[in-house]
């Protein structure tokens, strides 16, 4: 997990690392993280709330690296450089309509 901070942390600073493979390739580790609940943004401590600032600016730093690309669903249309969340059933979820969730936020 140090390294992924490191590597994050190394991009905030230079945009230019957005271009490079092992600096995507961590970016896209934290969402995959992210969604399946091993990492959170934000995590309870003692005293209230403490804020992974570094996993923040993966979040932030994905955005750039992402192309915007056109999600149908049924009648709808999204275009966004986020996928949106799938496995909803598998999972036991149970989703209402008009109801998004985007790749890389996790539901219990």
């Amino acid at each position: 997990m140090e390294k992924l901070k490191q590597i994050i942390e190394k991009a905030w600073e230079n945009r230019e690392l957005l271009k490079a493979d092992d600096t995507t390739s961590a970016i896209r580790n934290v969402i995959e993280l992210l969604d399946s609940g091993a990492l959170r943004v934000a995590e309870p401590v003692d005293n209230g709330w403490q804020v992974n600032e570094w996993v923040k600016k993966a979040v932030v730093l994905y955005f750039p690296i992402q192309k915007m690309e056109t999600f149908e669903v049924g009648i709808f249309e999204y275009h966004d450089k986020m996928p949106l969340k799938r496995g909803y059933a598998e999972k036991g979820i149970r989703v209402v309509p008009h109801a998004v969730a985007r790749h890389g936020a996790y539901i219990s």
